[in-house]
């Protein structure tokens, strides 16, 4: 039930959709409900050696890779990735992220994961930023899945440029060899959840399952909240 305050607070703010920029009800978070019925999803998670599991095939050992949503160049997952990348809507990314997780938590190995990570910016771009846009997506997976997130176990310890107009051998030689884990911490899992925005290449996700596998015997599933789609 809305209160009183709140009602007269957003009767002269009121708060609009990242989706198609209508005022929300009080009851909706960041995007309306309207625009969540007509995400594309893209479902890969229900089924085994889809496409985004064969981009990572003779590259790096992943247990089971997903994409919540499909990314044309223009749309929808297009707007609110960058509302949440470029925009400063932190609560964008909360709520992909808690549906994200709506999607993983009942279907089969997803089910065994004990930890979520989000793919780590380095400090010096997460403080021009103001936040980490993955990092976002995993406290909403975290909040829906009841499982913990850390964003303290990976970390990017060497600043690179955007990966935006780089060619695929480009962004592999990009991230190679850039990320640290606490090695610590991470033996007190078993099942690792990696978390980022969009997949493209896979360059970035590459790395950091090898800076985890080379620290720890965990399996690695990768989720992200978009792939881009033609």
């Amino acid at each position: 039930m809305q209160t009183l305050p709140t009602a007269f607070f957003e009767l002269f703010f009121p708060r609009f959709c990242a989706g198609c920029d209508r005022p929300l009800h009080h009851f909706e978070k960041a995007v309306c409900l309207h625009c969540v019925m007509r995400l594309p999803r893209a479902a890969g998670h229900h089924y085994r050696d889809n496409k985004l599991e064969k981009l990572f095939w003779g590259r790096a050992d992943v247990s089971m890779v997903t994409a919540f949503l499909r990314m044309p160049r223009k749309g929808l997952t297009h707007k609110l990735v960058h509302e949440l990348k470029y925009k400063g809507n932190k609560e964008v990314g909360k709520l992909l992220g808690r549906l994200l997780g709506d999607e993983l938590r009942h279907q089969g190995d997803w089910k065994e994961i004990d930890l979520i990570l989000p793919v780590p910016l380095h400090p010096k771009k997460q403080q021009q930023r103001g936040y980490n846009q993955a990092q976002e997506i995993a406290i909403g997976v975290s909040e829906s899945m009841a499982i913990p997130y850390s964003a303290s176990i990976l970390k990017r310890r060497h600043y690179t440029d955007t990966q935006t107009k780089k060619s695929r051998v480009d962004r592999w030689r990009n991230v190679n060899d850039i990320f640290h884990v606490s090695e610590k911490q991470l033996r007190a899992y078993r099942h690792v959840l990696l978390v980022d925005d969009v997949i493209t290449t896979g360059a970035t996700i590459e790395a950091c399952v090898h800076a985890l596998k080379a620290k720890a015997q965990i399996t690695v599933s990768v989720a992200a909240v978009a792939m881009p789609v033609r």
